[in-house]
């Protein structure tokens, strides 16, 4: 016997009993009490609407923030110490640096919006490189990225893959320890504990992480492919942009050239000897789009310190 019908039954019991009720005192009644609180509760749940409201726009933009970003570290990017190195800053005064990346950045987009003849797997994933050391390729990826980043259309994670020698996060003025390399080393480590959301919004890193010996066995594993093809399909306007080591002295890039969409090579322009460029191609040559960027050229066309040109 539920409560609403014990209330009845003791009504019907007093009234039996020449007791007259006061409606007033039914209210009040211990036995009645309860049967307040079975009424449909619609009246109690009225102001939900209310709070609903008030907590969905929190709701909204947390689903706005890809999940792996949702728990991870912030950093400031030492904007000054970027200028005084040369590198691209939002919101500096309009540059021929920030245009001459506008140039080099497009028909990299273009590949990776299909707006080619053929859109290449994973053309999101571009990987930066140079044949040896010293022509600008680590300056070049950063630069690209801050660049991609100014996009309307696109977010960039920026992943430093020169695992041999990592120096991008240094340049912007970050300092850190995990990342790349412990997500290949240690599976239990989620990719939202390494990478590092900055001051600039579009743009995310992902640091080198500890050194190992094995680097190039784990740039070379089924888990690495997994983490690519997770960063290339979970956030499909998000560009990632690989600094990765020089292709003739090291094997991690060459490696890593097999599972990217598009590389862009880095030439020191009156250094690198054509031989050695040669060599540096021959090694992506099973890469999909393989593009080339001239570097520190100077010359009648006016001084330009970058150059485009697809081979």
């Amino acid at each position: 016997m539920n409560t609403i019908e014990q209330a009845a039954k003791r009504l019907e019991e007093l009234r039996r009993a020449g007791v007259d009720i006061n409606p007033a005192d039914i209210a009040r009644s211990p036995v009645a009490e309860p049967a307040i609180e079975s009424r449909p509760k619609a009246p109690v749940a009225a102001p939900a609407p209310a709070v609903a409201m008030d907590v969905a726009p929190a709701r909204a933009a947390r689903e706005e923030i890809p999940a792996d970003l949702r728990r991870s570290r912030h950093v400031n990017l030492d904007f000054q110490r970027m200028a005084s190195c040369g590198l691209l800053v939002p919101g500096n005064p309009r540059s021929q640096l920030e245009e001459e990346f506008r140039i080099i950045k497009r028909p990299l987009l273009e590949n990776v919006r299909g707006q080619s003849a053929s859109r290449p797997k994973r053309a999101n994933i571009i990987m930066v490189t140079s044949a040896v050391p010293g022509e600008g390729k680590t300056q070049t990826a950063i630069n690209l990225a801050v660049s991609i980043a100014m996009e309307l259309d696109h977010t960039v994670l920026l992943v430093e893959a020169d695992v041999i020698r990592p120096s991008a996060l240094e340049r912007m003025g970050v300092s850190v320890s995990k990342g790349l390399l412990d997500l290949l080393t240690a599976p239990e480590t989620d990719l939202s504990e390494v990478l590092l959301k900055t001051n600039i919004p579009k743009l995310t890193l992902l640091p080198a992480g500890t050194s190992s010996s094995r680097s190039t066995e784990l740039l070379a594993s089924a888990a690495m492919d997994a983490l690519l093809e997770e960063l290339a399909t979970t956030y499909p306007d998000r560009v990632i942009v690989f600094d990765t080591p020089p292709l003739l002295p090291s094997t991690e890039s060459r490696v890593l050239a097999t599972s990217m969409g598009q590389v862009l090579m880095v030439v020191e322009s009156g250094k690198t000897p054509l031989n050695t460029v040669k060599l540096a191609f021959a090694t992506v040559q099973e890469c999909p789009v393989v593009m080339s960027m001239l570097n520190k050229y100077t010359g009648p066309k006016g001084n330009r310190t970058y150059g485009y040109y697809a081979p």
